[in-house]
């Protein structure tokens, strides 16, 4: 059992809080039981950190089993260890360490990817967690993440998305570089902003396509909307003039699935 926290493993975990270090080594920390059984379902666990003093539910240590039995590395610690690399107050005993994944912009494509969202320099990561746990429960493809920002794997990020990090790709690109894959892909691209021509219910949502989120500052820019097929907008009855960037990806979102589940999209996927 480690019970040092200068124990090499121990310390490299705790480096990992850093983007620096989780780009280096490829790695980020899962955290929560829920998580690390996601992340172990992907297949992108390196190795579990355990404290069996605190590991008392029968679900983790079922993970930690099977993953023993399939030769995943599990390392026990002390209680005390885990409360220092924990991110949570009151830790529930069990963390991963999982690869993380780049994924390519090219490799995505109207064929295997036809709903997409793009968000421009996201700077909060719980933002990007909920937005990618939202893309993941409409049945949409995956996310984009232009001209930088957050990191997805950021612990909060992955805290956020409740697994779904794992299981959507995650790009990150330049705009230049996705304005010119969209058109190259024949993506029609929904832009979004409080200028929107059209409201967000009355759209004519076609597949293959993309929604655009601006940034959490300044909206879309103007050769950002310049991209976009159409604008949408969202309407604002009171006193606010926006709302928080993932829950208004999550509005459109539900929008855009409602309006292609009656076009059948989800079924003929199915099928």
């Amino acid at each position: 059992m480690i019970t040092s926290a200068t124990n090499p493993r121990i310390k490299q975990i705790r480096a990992l809080a850093r983007r620096k270090e989780r780009d280096a080594a490829g790695l980020c920390v899962v955290e929560g039981i829920f998580h690390v059984g996601e992340a172990l379902a992907a297949g992108d666990v390196a190795y579990l950190v355990q404290a069996p003093e605190t590991l008392i539910s029968p679900f983790g240590r079922d993970l930690v089993a099977a993953a023993e039995a399939n030769g995943t590395p599990v390392y026990p610690v002390s209680a005390a260890v885990m409360g220092a690399i924990a991110d949570k107050d009151n830790p529930q005993g069990l963390l991963a360490v999982a690869h993380t994944r780049h994924v390519a912009l090219n490799s995505l494509g109207p064929a295997s990817q036809p709903w997409l969202v793009a968000l421009v320099a996201p700077q909060d990561p719980g933002n990007v967690g909920s937005i990618l746990r939202a893309i993941d429960a409409v049945g949409a493809s995956g996310l984009l993440l232009l001209d930088g920002g957050v990191d997805v794997y950021h612990p909060a990020a992955i805290r956020a998305a409740m697994g779904a990090t794992f299981h959507r790709p995650v790009v990150a690109a330049s705009f230049a570089e996705f304005a010119g894959w969209a058109r190259a892909g024949g993506y029609r691209v929904y832009g979004t902003s409080a200028h929107g021509r059209a409201d967000y219910r009355a759209a004519g949502y076609t597949p293959p396509l993309i929604l655009l989120m601006g940034s959490e500052r300044q909206g879309l820019t103007a050769e950002q909307t310049a991209l976009c097929d159409e604008l949408l907008r969202l309407p604002m009855r009171g006193r606010a003039t926006s709302l928080n960037l993932a829950m208004a990806t999550g509005i459109f979102l539900y929008a855009i699935h409602d309006a292609l589940d009656q076009q059948g999209y989800f079924a003929a996927r199915a099928s």
